[in-house]
């Protein structure tokens, strides 16, 4: 198998699911040695991206709010609604934090909640309103699938009504999170009163049909099978083929520390560098892929440029959500251009369309 693999690849031919269960280690032969798959992977980034420049972007993580009610088992971040140290952020606090991103060359913000029961949609077009008033030249990437399909649910509008308002209000791409692992089965275990896999999905085509980009993500680790990364590869790969609205895909391996999870073994390099390779593979209608500094360190995340990412992701002025799991590694934008200028890349910085930034 392993050698009419390295044809298909070298010939730029689709992998199909046993194919890509195989490279990932699953089925009677022996998978392909890391340094093999990672050689495959950087084929294929090239044939997608310049090989010669890595890029990366300024931004900062806004969390708007910590509140929220999904009550997943792998978030160390979330409180339950009355908890004492909820919060919603005021005007003046989001405001500074912009302010300060810019100061520092950002681009965009990330904006991300959770599922706040006391925040209706039209706080959330007002707020978004709020910020392209104040500062006009922002790009805001916001609110995960769950969230969209919470204030749906909540406004008793569609989705397709729902993010129809977001992006009036000044809305203009969204970003993967979410997603965990795009199996019932999977989301029923650690995310069971989150969106299904099929309304995470839904909430992804209607943004490409009207017009918004999004990204799209994995955090695998949590006592997901290998089929099971798999099959959210390939129902990535599917939506793709229809809208062609993914600009990047990021994979992160899940960090148990502070979770109800905690008991489940962290994943380290060699597991998160051979299934970002799979996907990098299995994702062919993707463009570019992100590596995951904030999760694996610099060092790893160097070495996955060799393994099918084009993309050193985001300087995160600030994170919050992974730093709860304990999880704090911190890069400037000084180190993330050393970092890809020692590996032998020019660092370029984008937008979040992946424009270079001149």
């Amino acid at each position: 198998m392993q050698t009419r693999i390295g044809e298909k690849i070298e010939a730029g031919a689709r992998l199909d699911r046993d194919e890509l269960l195989y490279l990932l280690g699953e089925g009677k032969e022996a998978p392909p040695a890391l340094t093999l798959l990672g050689h495959w992977a950087h084929r294929a980034r090239e044939r997608k991206a310049d090989r010669s420049t890595v890029t990366f972007v300024v931004d900062r993580n806004i969390n708007y709010t910590n509140v929220c009610v999904s009550g997943c088992r792998f978030c160390a971040f979330f409180r339950p609604p009355g908890h004492e140290e909820g919060y919603v952020l005021d005007r003046e606090t989001l405001s500074r934090k912009i302010a300060e991103a810019i100061e520092l060359g950002a681009t965009q913000i990330l904006l991300q909640g959770g599922m706040n029961p006391d925040l209706d949609l039209a706080f959330h077009t007002g707020m978004l309103r709020f910020i392209t008033e104040s500062f006009p030249g922002i790009h805001i990437h916001g609110f995960s699938p769950p969230e969209v399909a919470f204030m749906a649910e909540r406004a008793e509008r569609s989705i397709d009504e729902t993010i129809a308002a977001l992006r009036a209000a000044g809305l203009a791409s969204i970003p993967g999170g979410g997603a965990e692992i795009l199996t019932d089965a999977s989301r029923n275990r650690i995310s069971p009163h989150k969106c299904t896999a099929r309304q995470w999905l839904a909430v992804m085509e209607s943004a490409h049909s009207a017009g918004l980009r999004t990204s799209a993500t994995m955090m695998f680790g949590h006592g997901e099978s290998a089929a099971e990364r798999i099959d959210h590869l390939l129902a990535l790969r599917a939506l793709q083929d229809r809208t062609g609205g993914f600009i990047a895909f990021i994979p992160w391996s899940f960090q148990p520390c502070h979770t109800a999870l905690d008991q489940v073994k962290e994943r380290g390099g060699h597991e998160y560098l051979r299934t970002l390779a799979v996907s990098r593979l299995a994702l062919d209608n993707f463009d570019n892929i992100q590596a995951s500094w904030v999760t694996q360190g610099a060092s790893v995340a160097q070495t996955a440029l060799f393994f099918g990412a084009n993309d050193f992701g985001s300087t995160m002025i600030e994170e919050n959500v992974v730093a709860a799991a304990g999880v704090s590694f911190r890069i400037s934008r000084a180190e993330i251009e050393r970092l890809i200028e020692r590996a032998g890349f020019r660092p370029v910085q984008r937008d979040q369309a992946y424009n270079a930034l001149v």
